[in-house]
């Protein structure tokens, strides 16, 4: 109902969101639910995990200063397809991605060089679980190329990765529960159509003040454009309007007895 809400009054209709609530009820309409949820993440025995640096706190003040990434399945009728992410935090925006019909680290390397390109970051921490795939050398060699920080919550704990899981979960919610693939490639379009087409550019999140990932960088940049160029702008409007011959300011020397030059004076 919120996000309806917030799509009404971007369109100038000011409806009451209780209002918008009574008619959903009236026409049947609510939220999917989530489906019976499986575990996709196989720890290595013996394996050395990164340590974890974000403690649960999801918060980023611009991008590129933190990722999440996870895999999940998509089930078809051909057998399961594999969908590995990178997550931009300050804006929830997926800025990698990669699918398959396996889970090897092949995948996260995928997803996580994707990001990469798109988004060339300078010590950004990538922050997962304690998959196989992440704590494999090859992935610890990628991140220590790229100057990437991995990150990894506890063994068994979804809240460690919670906003990642959250993407899972929209996704569950609004595409897989809607939809039947028959095969690898209409489950790669629908998927890429999801990702690419509606959940960066025009899905509303809550978070973020209603506003898409796209729409929401977009808006950070301008700001930060705006808060550059005001101090500039500011000194160049002072020079202009200060006399040639006069400081910025112009003080009085009191004088004994609490008199000033040019105050009460008949000299």
């Amino acid at each position: 109902m919120p996000r309806i809400h917030a799509e009404l009054l971007e369109h100038g209709v000011h409806v009451g969101g209780k209002r918008i609530a009574r008619l959903m009820r009236i026409a049947g309409l609510c939220g999917v639910s989530r489906r019976r949820w499986i575990n996709t993440t196989r720890r290595q025995p013996g394996a050395r995990p990164a340590p974890d640096l974000v403690q649960r706190h999801f918060v980023a003040d611009a991008p590129n200063r933190l990722w999440v990434a996870d895999a999940t399945y998509v089930p078809t009728a051909e057998g399961f397809l594999y969908l590995a992410v990178v997550l931009d935090v300050f804006s929830r925006r997926i800025v990698g991605w990669a699918m398959s019909n396996h889970l090897y680290t092949e995948l996260m390397l995928r997803a996580l060089d994707m990001a990469l390109v798109q988004r060339r970051p300078d010590g950004v921490i990538h922050h997962s679980d304690q998959g196989c795939q992440y704590t494999s050398i090859a992935f610890g060699r990628r991140c220590r190329e790229a100057g990437v920080r991995p990150s990894m919550g506890t063994v068994g704990d979804c809240f460690d990765n919670a906003m990642c899981e959250s993407f899972f979960a929209t996704l569950e919610c609004e595409l897989l529960a809607r939809s039947h693939f028959e095969t690898h490639a209409q489950a790669r379009r629908e998927l890429f159509a999801f990702i690419e087409g509606w959940y960066n550019i025009s899905r509303r999140h809550s978070a973020i003040s209603y506003c898409s990932p796209i729409r929401y960088e977009t808006m950070h940049r301008k700001e930060m454009l705006a808060a550059s160029e005001l101090p500039t702008a500011g000194r160049r409007r002072g020079r202009d309007r200060r006399p040639a011959d006069r400081p910025w300011t112009t003080r009085t020397t009191a004088q004994p007895g609490g008199h000033q030059p040019g105050r009460n004076s008949t000299a």
